[in-house]
């Protein structure tokens, strides 16, 4: 009898999948991410464990820039005039870059405080905090197709004094093809890995007890940057004790994306920007089928006196005792 065992952890994916690129949100976060790697686990009481891995880097086809804006002001009305001001003459210029899409969310919108000392002639100054304004937030979301337009999008807000490139959200519509490839791709080559062991062992697999899992992971480009820091410093050999000052050193990101190195396949190998990385791992855990050995009765021979061979009955000894 067959026995096929089916556990499926693998993850759902729409049409359009989202990733990022790193904005000055990786200056703040500057962390690292650990779950780059499948982790497929099954019980150690298999025989055979057969495993493929295969990596499909994504080129993505559309773009979403998010900036953010801030703006202070005396009143309420002055400032949501100003930051309309900066938002509008910006839009209308990005406007007509072809098939540029804009948006404005809404952040926040909160008064501001100052401290005002209290004049008393004896007694200690007391500082009060009294109404200085008001602080608008809103963050600007710009769609496009061409990732060569950012740089056109950065100047036209730069020149209305907005510079804050919080993240690059990158879309892809080719998702459910490549998962779907990937998939076929890696039944085949597990397929061959199994038949080869057969070959090997000299036996089928057929009859074994069979346990199959398979997982997806999706590594966005903000998840892949690393930070360094290049310098040199300068060596000073000095005999007096003496006090140094030393910079603060820049630090800086690059992309790191998942090597190709330990995959059975890859899909698009070559990458020369961000992209949003698809791993997926099936693995197939094989448990023997135990040959079944019979019993058979031991047959005892009695050798008489006079040099006659009896077989003896063991069942019948054994009721007599």
């Amino acid at each position: 009898m067959k026995k096929l065992l089916f556990t499926s952890i693998t993850l759902l994916f729409s049409s359009f999948i989202i990733s990022q690129v790193s904005g000055n949100i990786n200056y703040q976060q500057r962390q690292s991410y650990n779950n780059n790697t499948i982790d497929i686990n099954f019980p150690v009481n298999a025989d055979i464990i057969v495993s493929i891995k295969g990596l499909a880097n994504v080129k993505a086809d559309a773009y979403t820039a998010i900036f953010s804006i801030t703006q202070t002001g005396k009143t309420a009305k002055e400032v949501n005039e100003l930051i309309d001001q900066r938002i509008t003459q910006s839009f209308n210029e990005i406007k007509l870059k072809k098939g540029a899409e804009t948006f404005v969310d809404m952040i926040s919108f909160v008064p501001l405080y100052e401290y005002e000392a209290e004049k008393k002639i004896f007694n200690r100054k007391t500082y009060n905090e009294v109404p200085a304004g008001f602080e608008l937030k809103k963050s600007i979301h710009i769609k496009y197709s061409d990732p060569n337009q950012l740089n056109e999008f950065i100047s036209i807000l730069s020149n209305n004094e907005i510079y804050d490139l919080v993240r690059v959200d990158y879309f892809s519509s080719t998702l459910e093809t490549i998962k779907k490839e990937m998939m076929n791709k890696a039944k085949l080559m597990i397929l061959e890995k199994v038949k080869n062991y057969e070959f090997l062992l000299g036996e089928t697999f057929t009859n074994a007890e069979k346990r199959i899992a398979d997982d997806y992971i999706v590594n966005l480009p903000v998840e892949m940057y690393k930070s360094y820091e290049a310098y040199n410093s300068s060596s000073l050999n000095l005999k007096k004790a003496a006090n140094i000052n030393q910079l603060n050193k820049s630090v800086t990101l690059y992309y790191q994306p998942v090597m190709n190195k330990e995959f059975d396949f890859v899909i698009n190998p070559i990458v020369s920007e961000p992209v949003i990385q698809i791993q997926y791992e099936v693995k197939i855990a094989i448990t023997r089928e135990k040959k079944q050995t019979s019993k058979t009765d031991k047959e005892f021979i009695l050798v008489t006196p006079n040099g006659d061979l009896k077989t003896l009955n063991m069942n019948t000894v054994k009721q007599n005792h």
